[in-house]
C-alpha cells in the first residue's frame, strides 16, 4: 500500500489560443499510491479532461514529469504510449463506449485482442471479467439489450480485462440514475478492496466522498481534500 503507482510532479499544459497562451494546469503535483481510490473533484472547465487525459496518456504535459508504475512517460513516443495505455491503464468512460454489435463478452475482450492474448485465454478472461461484475447470465447479449447500469458493468469488466495498474474513471455514474450509480460504486468499493486502484474523475461531491481521498481540482490548481461544504 505504502507504494507509489503514479507520481506527477509540476505538470503544466498550456494550449495556444490565437496569440495567447491559456495555461489549462498549473503545476499539478500528485501522488496516488497502490491499493488507493482517489476522486479528482472539479468543476466544469476546471482542467479535469485535461488531467485525465494526461493520467490515461492521451496528452502529454508541456512540461513536467509523470511517472506511472516506475516509468516515466515523459519521454515515451506514439506506439510505447498505446502500450502503456492497453497494459497499464482500464478507461472506464460515463458514455459506457461499447461497441453496439459486439456482445457483451466480445466488447470485453476488445483490449486483450490489442494486447495479443490468445482466443482462448482470452475468452477465459473475458468470462471471468464478467462474472466478477455479476454478468454471467449476460455474456451473450448485445448493449441494446442491457440496462444503463448493465453496460457500465460490461465496461468496467472490459477496463479489467488486462488487470491494468489504475483504473481511471471518469464521471462513471454520469449517464445513469441515483440507485444505478450507487450500485456501480458500490462496485468500485469492492474492486479496491481487492486492490484494485482507482482514479475517479466527478463534478459531483456525493459521488466523490465516495474514495478514499478527495483531491480537488479549480482553474488548473490541485489542492488535497475538500472544504466540507463544497
Amino acid at each position: 500500500m505504502d507504494d507509489v503507482i503514479l507520481s506527477m510532479r509540476q505538470i503544466v499544459k498550456q494550449y495556444p489560443m490565437g496569440d495567447e497562451i491559456q495555461t489549462v494546469l498549473k503545476g499539478i503535483d500528485l501522488d496516488v499510491k497502490q491499493g488507493e481510490f482517489v476522486a479528482v473533484l472539479g468543476p466544469s472547465g476546471s482542467g479535469k479532461s485535461t488531467l485525465m487525459n494526461i493520467i490515461g496518456c492521451l496528452d502529454t504535459p508541456t512540461s513536467g514529469t509523470y511517472v506511472l508504475s516506475g516509468r516515466d512517460v515523459g519521454g515515451l513516443n506514439e506506439d510505447e504510449l498505446a502500450q502503456v495505455r492497453s497494459k497499464e491503464i482500464g478507461f472506464i468512460f460515463q458514455s459506457f463506449q461499447l461497441l453496439p454489435r459486439q456482445t457483451a463478452v466480445e466488447n470485453v475482450e476488445l483490449p486483450l485482442i490489442y494486447s495479443g492474448v490468445h482466443e482462448r485465454e482470452r475468452r477465459g478472461r473475458a468470462e471471468q471479467m464478467l462474472e466478477r461484475v455479476g454478468l454471467a447470465d449476460k455474456m451473450d447479449h448485445y448493449p441494446n439489450q442491457l440496462s444503463g447500469g448493465q453496460q457500465q458493468r460490461v465496461a468496467i469488466a472490459r477496463a479489467l480485462a488486462n488487470h491494468p495498474a489504475i483504473l481511471l474513471a471518469d464521471e462513471p455514474t454520469g449517464a445513469l440514475d441515483q440507485q444505478t450509480g450507487r450500485q456501480v460504486m458500490s462496485l468500485f468499493h469492492d474492486l479496491n478492496e481487492e486492490g484494485n486502484t482507482i482514479i475517479m474523475i466527478t463534478h459531483d461531491i456525493g459521488i466523490a466522498r465516495h474514495a478514499q481521498r478527495i483531491v480537488r481540482l479549480l482553474d488548473g490548481v490541485l489542492t488535497e481534500g475538500v472544504a466540507e461544504d463544497a
